[in-house]
């Protein structure tokens, strides 16, 4: 909260910070709250009783938003926050209508990498998202958790989406170029988070049963 409170001041930028803490057994909120005494940015906390999982806390996030432009960022911090200036302004000048950070492009640059067993199941993942779901191959990088918004645009799609797991992300491209919103990808500065909760052996059914629904609620959708 601190770091994105300082870019917000440093670059003269209006803004607010909501951080969602989806149903943690930690002091999450709490710590957060005592976070935004200290600083000079608006701020909320929302908080859930019981854990729903990523695409549930960034949905609730982004409908709480009233910015012209929205933004989410994990919290690892694993992209310094300057980098948002790099997608910002492709919204500013309507080059896109949402603007993904990744890690895939030639210049983006990596201080620490994913592990191989991360990598290979991010290829994996890729690949399947190409010929399954027919995600354009010119988005090289669906999961990366930095992406920048028009503001009504962002509480529109999101108010569509169901996907509570890691998948969200997919889901909001798809209804978004099927409303024909342009997406553009930016490169981006990225570190590994060491501390990251998803397993890559755990969390392997659970996002294949993802899949599986996502393909199945879209396919009812095309229908009606």
């Amino acid at each position: 909260m601190k770091a994105a409170a300082a870019f917000l001041q440093k670059q003269n930028l209006q803004g607010e910070i909501i951080i969602v803490d989806d149903g943690s057994k930690d002091k999450t909120a709490r710590v957060a709250e005592d976070a935004g005494k200290n600083i000079q940015v608006p701020f909320k906390v929302l908080r859930f009783k019981e854990h729903h999982g990523k695409g549930f806390a960034v949905r609730n996030g982004v409908l709480a938003s009233k910015g012209q432009f929205v933004m989410f960022a994990d919290s690892g911090l694993c992209v310094p926050y300057t980098n948002v200036l790099k997608g910002l302004s492709l919204l500013q000048q309507n080059a896109c209508d949402i603007a993904h950070g990744s890690r895939k492009l030639p210049e983006s640059i990596i201080y620490r990498p994913q592990s191989f067993l991360r990598k290979f199941i991010s290829k994996l993942v890729h690949w399947v998202l190409l010929f399954w779901l027919g995600i354009p191959k010119n988005l090289t990088d669906t999961q990366c958790g930095f992406k920048i918004y028009k503001g009504d645009l962002a509480r529109e799609v999101y108010g569509q989406c169901f996907s509570n797991g890691f998948l969200f992300d997919v889901e909001i491209i798809i209804r978004a170029l099927k409303s024909e919103k342009r997406i553009r990808e930016f490169p981006i500065e990225w570190t590994a988070d060491l501390d990251s909760r998803l397993s890559p052996t755990k969390n392997m059914f659970g996002v294949l049963g993802e899949l599986i629904s996502l393909k199945k609620t879209l396919r009812r959708s095309a229908h009606k």
